[in-house]
């Protein structure tokens, strides 16, 4: 426990850069999926292709290309992120958001149609109608994907530790590394951290998805 005490700077510090991650790139990526995700239901081919071509490439695409490419490929055409962490809140958000995308793709068409077809009888043209009509109701329906993707996200940002970033896992690594004779309490610690991300998040979609279906 000693071990614990006065190495908490350090873990409280990585916990912190663990949750701002998944908080900031999660939002980034719920506005930025949300976009993709009317895009894809565009009635303008263009705007059709040009998502199905990002959701695509985003979501066979390793995250870990990703990251690299965003803090060592964009040099070559001298573009640099302010920051790491903001470099490493771009790479997660960008990638996340083809998954989120295609869960609220999933929860339009899941809609009935003749939501849509009121909605243009009114008087609403497609934006309109997917923003007061559809997109409320597709919400409601993928809550349990989306929450599997921020748990996800919340993981994937351990990646980060790879590029510099000191998040919980940078963090197992440094310890680990000089405190040989205490690895499996660095272990602990580092577990937990990401546990009490991931295991409230996993409460609260659920406490949501029970809402959301009384509301239905």
């Amino acid at each position: 426990m000693q071990f614990l005490i006065d190495n908490f700077p350090l873990l409280r510090s990585a916990f912190l850069t663990t949750l701002s991650l998944a908080v900031a790139s999660g939002l980034f990526a719920l506005v930025l999926g949300t976009i993709l995700a009317g895009m894809r239901v565009s009635p303008a081919p263009t705007l059709r292709g040009l998502a199905t071509f990002y959701v695509e490439v985003f979501r066979n695409t390793p995250l870990t290309v990703v990251f690299f490419f965003l803090f060592f490929g964009i040099v070559e055409i001298d573009l640099q992120f302010p920051s790491r962490f903001i470099a490493a809140v771009a790479a997660l958000g960008l990638y996340t958001a083809a998954f989120v995308a295609e869960a609220l793709r999933s929860g339009i068409n899941a809609v009935p149609t003749g939501q849509a077809e009121a909605a243009r009888a009114i008087g609403l043209d497609f934006g309109q109608s997917l923003r007061t009509v559809v997109l409320p109701q597709a919400f409601r329906t993928v809550v349990p994907p989306l929450g599997n993707v921020w748990i996800a996200l919340a993981k994937n940002t351990s990646i980060a530790a790879g590029f510099a970033v000191t998040d919980l896992t940078a963090a197992l690594q440094r310890l680990a590394n000089v405190n040989a004779d205490q690895i499996l309490m660095v272990f602990f610690a580092i577990v937990l951290g990401y546990l009490v991300i991931t295991l409230p998040s996993a409460w609260a979609f659920r406490a949501i998805e029970t809402r959301v279906a009384i509301v239905r």
